[in-house]
């Protein structure tokens, strides 16, 4: 099958490192151990991942130096992680697939992705990126740097991140020849942390905006536009929970699209968490593709089974 698979940029810097890159070369192969089984399974893939918390990491650096130095637009600092975790993910993959005896192309592509400027999303930041903080941190990163911040865990202390706008993808930018390199059997990573958001300005030439696109909706993009059979969701809970955080939490192994729309119309996903990842994989669904899947990072080969997470089917 050709899958589209989106990595989650907290399974690459977990919440409780610091984000060394030793970290990071651990967490990339353990993701890229996971991508190795399905591509000996025969599957073809196109990965893309998140880029939180080292887009935020990075812009907290520019803080501490801009006395120094000059800070960079956040759209650059999405270019630069995307350039990071790309880089990290096709050489440690392509060591593993060689250990493998997967003979594959593997290559990084820096990818732009259009968005509107009038998108209301500019009107209110929602998205989370960075590590996540105390209460009492998070007020002070207020006060000192007019952060945007949100709670976006029910439970626990470090519970605070910042939030940026988080526009609408309108398409791929470099689709063409991405589906060029995966047409022709490669293996793609591209559009990391949802691409770096750009527009058309008055001259009708493309220019970063400050922004992060959700990247589980700009995975869906990406699929459609690659003519993709499956998109492939991998976060750090093995599927979509209902009631999350209460005593009436249950799992899911399978939603319609009209379940899983009265569900987002309910409120019952977090929004820059589950909620964009469901609304991935309803358009993905409606469109046309054979399988949408929600799971963890370890459950990925089992889920393109149907053993595991949830499913997303039309009716």
């Amino acid at each position: 099958m050709r899958i589209v698979v989106a990595v989650g940029g907290n399974a690459l810097e977990r919440s409780e490192e610091r984000g060394t890159y030793e970290e990071q070369t651990r967490n990339v192969r353990v993701a890229c151990a996971e991508l190795v089984q399905l591509l000996a399974k025969g599957h073809q893939l196109l990965i893309t991942h998140g880029n939180g918390p080292q887009v935020g990491n990075l812009a907290l650096q520019q803080e501490k130096a801009r006395a120094d130095l000059p800070t960079q637009p956040l759209h650059v600092l999405g270019a630069m992680t995307q350039g990071q975790i790309g880089y990290m993910i096709q050489q440690t993959l392509q060591n593993l697939a060689g250990h493998a005896r997967i003979n594959k192309s593997i290559i990084s592509i820096v990818t732009q992705v259009l968005v509107d400027r009038s998108d209301p999303a500019f009107r209110n930041p929602t998205k989370p990126i960075g590590p996540f903080y105390d209460f009492e941190a998070s007020e002070r990163l207020k006060a000192e740097r007019g952060y945007m911040m949100t709670k976006v865990k029910p439970e626990g202390v470090r519970v605070y991140r910042r939030v940026v706008p988080s526009p609408e993808p309108i398409r791929i930018i470099e689709a063409e020849a991405i589906k060029r390199l995966f047409d022709e059997g490669g293996v793609v990573v591209a559009s990391g942390g949802g691409g770096i958001p750009v527009a058309m300005n008055g001259e009708g030439e493309l220019e970063g905006v400050d922004a992060v696109v959700d990247k589980d909706l700009a995975a869906e993009k990406l699929a459609e536009a690659v003519g993709a059979e499956g998109l492939l969701i991998l976060t750090d809970v093995e599927g979509v929970k209902l009631n999350f955080g209460t005593t009436k939490e249950r799992s899911v192994r399978q939603l319609t699209v009209d379940e899983a729309r009265r569900f987002l119309e309910a409120g019952e996903f977090l929004a820059g968490s589950m909620k964009p990842k469901v609304q991935a994989c309803v358009s993905f669904t409606v469109w046309g593709g054979r399988a949408a899947v929600i799971t963890s990072l370890g459950k990925a080969v089992e889920s393109m089974e149907g053993r595991a997470g949830t499913t997303f089917i039309k009716a």
